[in-house]
């Protein structure tokens, strides 16, 4: 099964190498249960290391423990054991010298709406010890880079979705943090404000920003990370650069079979067809993955499913993806 090939033992991974700007051992947070319900662990003993320069991304579906992650490493979120390091500061000992050396930007809009565009970035600077000339410098410089400069006047309630997101991201880079947190940065942008502020990340990598980002977009982590954790209930299930995940997979496609029945005896069977590397249950329906010639494999599909009994209800054929690679592990669509 490739599940068995994706699965890892945490230390196989933890460490990727060179410079670390973030390194957690057994980062555990759990949540007490509501009315006498035992505790629910959002993240459970993340061990992990990120290296400086790199764009890094935890990948999984709503309630993987991602944005939980994020708060711990962010000081946000006090863990409930586990040490993590950023820029080689310990977040929950020294959490006021973690600020200064982090930036975020959080899944809500936390802009002043009270101020204009140039007022949050100048506070912000001011906020970080920089003297009111050198905020005012550095507010420019980031409108600038941000395509902002137009708007430095206007009000931060008249900016757009991808506007007020650009204007969150040039504010927690204002003051030169070593790792910046994206937590989700896209969600709910039109897809030209996301293309946008994918450029303008690409823009800040290219200047050395190391960037450790959430998402449930398979395209937005295959674009624009380096390595990628795929995570469920609060474990890293695989790590990998996203090349990799999906090489792990040995296919060359994956056929995806909506059928009702019994469909682990399906899946049973259409794995012992010529073609097919394996075959797996999801909520989709079955899963087969091929190492060969789709054209030839896929009569053979349906001709078994119908020979069985089965109706196919509905049939797709895609290369592999990272959203394939969480299927795999998981059963479910990373989407949730």
């Amino acid at each position: 099964m490739p599940t068995a090939s994706l699965l890892a033992d945490p230390a196989t991974f933890a460490d990727p190498g060179g410079d670390e700007v973030i390194r957690t051992h057994g980062l555990t947070k759990a949540y007490p249960g509501r009315n006498g319900a035992p505790p629910i662990t959002a993240v459970d003993h993340l061990c992990l290391g990120v290296q400086a320069g790199e764009i890094f991304g935890l990948l999984g579906p709503n309630g993987a423990g991602k944005t939980t992650t994020v708060g711990m490493l962010t000081t946000r979120v006090q863990p409930n054991s586990g040490r993590a390091l950023v820029g080689g500061v310990n977040v929950v000992e020294e959490p006021s010298r973690a600020k200064q050396v982090i930036g975020v930007v959080p899944q809500t809009n936390t802009l002043d709406r009270d101020l204009t565009v140039f007022q949050n970035l100048f506070f912000h600077g001011r906020y970080f010890g920089l003297s009111r000339r050198d905020a005012r410098d550095a507010a420019g410089a980031v409108l600038e880079q941000f395509r902002l400069a137009e708007r430095a006047k206007a009000p931060v309630a008249t900016l757009s979705g991808g506007m007020a997101q650009r204007l969150m991201v040039a504010r927690a880079v204002l003051h030169r943090p070593q790792v910046l947190f994206l937590d989700e940065p896209t969600a709910g942008l039109d897809p030209q404000s996301r293309i946008a502020l994918w450029e303008l990340l690409g823009e800040l990598h290219a200047a050395g920003q190391t960037i450790l980002l959430t998402t449930h977009y398979m395209e937005e982590a295959d674009r624009l990370c380096h390595r990628v954790a795929i995570m469920d209930h609060g474990k890293i299930l695989a790590l990998d650069t996203p090349a990799g995940l999906k090489r792990s997979l040995g296919a060359e496609a994956v056929v995806r079979v909506g059928v009702e029945g019994d469909l682990r005896r399906l899946a049973g069977q259409l794995a012992t067809l010529e073609g097919a590397r394996s075959a797996q249950v999801s909520e989709a329906g079955v899963l087969v993955y091929l190492h060969g010639p789709v054209a030839r494999t896929l009569p053979k599909i349906f001709a078994t499913a119908e020979a069985d009994g089965y109706t196919i209800n509905d049939l797709s054929v895609t290369e592999p993806t990272l959203e394939t690679v969480f299927l795999t592990l998981t059963g479910k669509d990373l989407r949730e």
